[in-house]
């Protein structure tokens, strides 16, 4: 059985899966990073607090000079809701509004003031700081992000609004200075219109805390990360899973059609992994078991065949030998002694071709299986001649038959079982000698052959018909009905079936065929 290709393999095919699988998301996760670096600059800003506070200070004294009763928070809220900056913006008349995404702290409207020189807390009415000395910046409003006018104002008049309307604070960075905490850097910018300081731009220096981001960002990549979870676990089923488990599918409805009991049955054997080897092995295994049936449905109607032909075979004599001997047993009958010694002689010649039947079922049962005694070694073929020629010389005398032997030089002796291999050659000569007329020859020959050592035998009989030579080396099979100078009776029709069973055992062949000249001929090849 051929090995899986290695880049088949389904190791190998899940492991480069794998690897691509985790190549392609390596490259979406790429993508999406770039995408998320844009996102990332709201967060980390590439300009400084100090930039930042003067862009946005530009921006309010643009506002506040084209509109001078500018409401502050809806201003923030339209252009800097999506700023991470913590800010406030504080007005001389006490108008003032803070960073809605990111709270500020508490000290950004004191340290304004300070600057400006106005107490918020003092004042009061709409849009000013009440005079609670314990003031909190109000919560961040609802709605939250807003539009991207903020991040385009800032960009696009910070540096306009930053030199001709605001004036940068002279010391540049301040702390906290009211004794309530430790201080924290503060940045600021002052909204200048026609020259004079309107307002101020309080920027905390402090980065923006990490929470706002992930807040922000989270669904997003959650978003984009189970996206490309359920995207993977789908391209690897469809790429990877899924043909092995199609043919698996396959193999497991070919397995259940061969349970089932249907032949020809077999699997898919396409592609070079696990599993087309294991569709080789279950077809292979799926050819045998159907050769087994053949050979086990073929034995059987031999078997059925034997026990038809050996009932067959043992009712003729059993049927004569009853009836001769119900005649001798009659007492009403009176028969002469000429008669009764051809009813009795009949009768011996019925039973012991009885037995010869029986002896011969007997011997193939013990060569068919395996059993009776069976002994290698080196037969000298001059011998086994001899002792032919004595075994059938009252039957060649009397019909007159020349029995002729030849044995080549180069072979005195072959190797085997002594008694089988005469038993076969005897079982031949025997067959010739029955249907060869008289006044013909019998020649058994002994050569070698490439393939061992070739024993055969010729007569000059009228040979087999030839649709009957695939047949003759069947049980019981017989065709003297066809072949005409039959001096002797019919045998039991397993003798061929004994030589051939014999030879096999031996590991030789044995064949029939007809002469050019006429009469029939059996070889016997036995390796050497």
């Amino acid at each position: 059985m051929p090995e899986p290709v290695w880049y088949r393999s389904l190791y190998w095919r899940f492991a480069l899966g794998f690897v691509a699988l985790l190549a392609a998301l390596l490259v979406v996760q790429g993508l999406v990073f770039l995408w998320m670096t844009g996102r990332m600059s709201e967060f980390f800003p590439s300009r400084s607090p100090a930039q930042f506070a003067n862009s946005m200070a530009g921006e309010v004294a643009t506002a506040v000079r084209d509109q001078p009763d500018l409401d502050l928070n809806e201003f923030v809220t339209k252009n800097y809701s999506r700023a991470f900056w913590a800010f406030v913006i504080a007005m001389r008349d006490t108008r003032y509004a803070f960073s809605q995404r990111v709270p500020p702290s508490r000290d950004l409207l004191p340290a304004a003031g300070q600057r400006l020189g106005v107490d918020f807390f003092r004042m009061s009415g709409p849009g000013r700081g009440g005079g609670n000395p314990n003031w909190t910046p109000p919560p961040r409003p609802g709605g939250g992000r807003g539009g991207d006018a903020g991040g385009r104002g800032a960009d696009a008049s910070g540096g306009r609004g930053a030199d001709q309307f605001a004036r940068p604070d002279r010391g540049g960075r301040g702390f906290r200075t009211d004794g309530r905490g430790p201080q924290s850097p503060l940045e600021y910018a002052y909204v200048r219109v026609d020259n004079v300081d309107v307002g101020l731009v309080v920027v905390s220096a402090e980065p923006p805390p990490i929470s706002v981001a992930l807040r922000n960002l989270g669904p997003t990549l959650a978003v984009v990360a189970l996206g490309l979870l359920v995207t993977g676990t789908a391209v690897a089923a469809l790429l990877v899973f899924r043909p092995a488990n199609r043919r698996l599918r396959m193999l497991q409805q070919a397995a259940n059609a061969v349970g089932a009991g249907t032949s020809g049955v077999r699997a898919e054997e396409s592609g070079g992994d696990e599993v087309s080897s294991l569709a080789r092995a279950f077809n292979e295994m799926a050819g045998r078991l159907e050769e087994r049936t053949s050979a086990l449905e073929t034995a059987d109607r031999a078997r059925r065949q034997l026990l038809a032909d050996v009932s067959h075979e043992l009712t003729t004599p059993l049927a004569a030998i009853r009836g001769y001997v119900e005649t001798l047993g009659m007492d009403n009958l009176v028969l002469d002694e000429p008669t009764r010694a051809r009813y009795l002689q009949i009768v011996t010649e019925e039973t012991e071709r009885l037995e010869h039947i029986v002896g011969d079922l007997l011997d193939l049962a013990k060569l068919d299986g395996g059993g009776g005694a069976f002994k290698v070694e080196s037969v000298s073929i001059p011998q086994l001649f001899e002792r032919v020629q004595r075994r059938h010389e009252p039957v060649v005398q009397r019909k007159r038959i020349e029995l002729r032997t030849r044995v080549a030089p180069d072979v005195q002796s072959v190797t085997g079982d002594p008694n089988r291999i005469e038993q076969a050659l005897q079982n031949l000569v025997a067959n010739a000698a029955r249907h060869t007329p008289e006044g013909g020859h019998i020649d058994v020959h002994a050569d070698r052959v490439p393939d061992g050592v070739r024993l055969s035998v010729e007569d000059s009989g009228p040979g087999i018909p030839p649709e009957h030579l695939s047949r003759v080396f069947e049980r019981f099979y017989k065709v003297d009905v066809s072949r005409a100078g039959t001096a002797l009776p019919s045998g039991s029709g397993l003798g061929l079936s004994i030589v051939q069973a014999i030879v096999n055992r031996h590991g030789g062949t044995v064949t029939a065929s007809n002469m050019p000249g006429g009469g029939a001929r059996f070889e016997i090849v036995l390796p050497a």
